[in-house]
Formats: structure tokens, sequence, C-alpha cells
């Protein structure tokens, strides 16, 4: 009886594995974000030579590419001030949101003047990176490649999906932030 119960106890500690990992029912091969990635490749490569192509055809103009990845240009430069927007600093503002192919989508009134605190606040990426180049009293125009405009889902009234824009944005005023007082 003891060789049975030592046979027995045995196998038990024999057959007591560690718990076995469950395996997923289904095997994500990663193929599908792949493909975004490639599609949002190929549509910022189509939009920055359309941007390239306008960039071209206004020879009037000097056209400077962002570090963001946007385009821009002068329209009224301000040599006399030195200073441009901080984080959490007042900026009054105007901007205009036009199509590529110059369709106005928004005028400067539709949107009207708007104070934004630098970083602090939601505007579109590209909106965002571009108020921080501009001084008081500068109006610049600016391409953005859709992916820093509304990107892919558009803003649910007038600017559809992937729709590369162009902005002309004014600064009125800036008011720096001074260390907890605004």
């Amino acid at each position: 009886m003891q060789s049975g119960s030592v046979l027995l106890l045995v196998l038990g500690f024999l057959s007591c594995g560690g718990p076995e990992p469950r395996r997923p029912v289904e095997v994500k091969s990663g193929s599908f974000f792949k493909a975004s990635v490639e599609r949002s490749k190929a549509l910022l490569a189509k939009e920055e030579k359309n941007i390239l192509e306008i960039i071209e055809k206004d020879s009037a103009n000097d056209y400077v590419h962002s570090t963001a990845g946007s385009w821009y240009r002068f329209d009224v430069v301000n040599a006399e001030a030195e200073y441009t927007p901080q984080p959490d600093d007042l900026v009054v503002m105007t901007y205009n949101v036009i199509g590529l192919n110059n369709d106005t989508i928004y005028t400067k009134e539709d949107i009207g003047v708007l104070t934004y605190k630098v970083d602090k606040q939601d505007l579109f990426p590209g909106l965002r990176n571009s108020v921080k180049l501009l001084k008081e009293g500068e109006t610049a125009t600016f391409l953005f490649p859709s992916s820093l405009a509304y990107g892919y889902h558009g803003d649910d009234e007038k600017i559809g999906v992937n729709v590369p824009i162009k902005v002309t944005l004014s600064i009125l005023k800036i008011e720096k932030h001074r260390d907890g007082v605004q």
C-alpha cells in the first residue's frame, strides 16, 4: 500500500506544472497599422507636393519651412518687436481658414478676435505652433498639410477629412506671463 501511495504522490508532483499562459484567439500581425502608416506617409507626400507647387507659383513671396512641418510667408513684419509668445502668455489674434484652392472656409469675421493662452488651450496643431513664430503686430500666411490642420477627423462642420489648409494669422497683442499673475 505504501508503494502505491508513494507512486501516486510522485505522479502528482510530476503532473503539476506551472500555470500555462492563455493564447490569443486571434493573432494580430500588425499589418493594419503598417498599412495605415503607409497611407499616412503617401497622403503627406501628396499634400506636401501640392503645397510646394503653390509656393513655386507664388514667386513674389519667400516662404519658410517651419520645424513643425508647415510653410509660411510674412505679410506684415514688425521689425521693432523682438518678443515672440512663450508658454502661458496671452495672445490676442485673428485668423482665417482657406482651402489650398483659395476657397474661403472661415473668414476672420466668422472666427472673431481670439484670446489664446499659449500652449494651454486647444487649437489645431499647426496654429498652436504658428502662434509662437510671430511677434506682436505681425501677420503671416501659413500652409498646413492635413496632419497639422484638422487631420483625419475634420472639424465636424466645414472642414472635411484630410483637408490641407491655408491660414492667415495676425497677432494683435501679446501679454507676457508674470510668475503666476496674468
